[in-house]
């Protein structure tokens, strides 16, 4: 369970190899993520605009990444799966990124106040 929190102020630094592992976790969470929200926006182009797994692929990939669709949107409610998914891709993307993100941000600033000193205390 001490894996999986990170270190109060009061702790040392964690070693170099939990970071590796606590990173790994993040980016394997991030990749996960990605996976359904990739399959989310196929499953909506699939449904909502009849395209096959390779154009519902690109037109997800492409939204999520934050390109935009690739293919021309026919039918009404394409136009409209497509708006919410732009929506949740575009929120999806800052909260992967921020489990991305957190492990490296707490251990710069953990690293900082561990250079404070234990005299300190809140």
């Amino acid at each position: 369970m001490r894996e999986l929190r990170f270190e109060r102020r009061h702790e040392r630094l964690a070693p170099f190899r939990r970071f590796v592992v606590r990173m790994g976790r993040a980016v394997l969470l991030w990749l996960g993520l990605t996976l359904v929200g990739l399959a989310i926006g196929m499953a909506g182009y699939a449904a909502s605009e009849g395209m096959n797994a390779t154009d519902a692929f690109v037109n997800a990939a492409m939204i999520l990444s934050g390109m935009g669709p690739v293919s021309e949107l026919k039918t009404q409610s394409g136009k409209l799966f497509a708006g919410f998914y732009a929506i949740f891709s575009g929120l999806f993307v800052v909260i992967a990124t921020g489990f991305v993100l957190a492990p490296i941000l707490h251990r710069v600033l953990h690293s900082f106040h561990i250079e404070e000193g234990k005299d300190k205390d809140d």
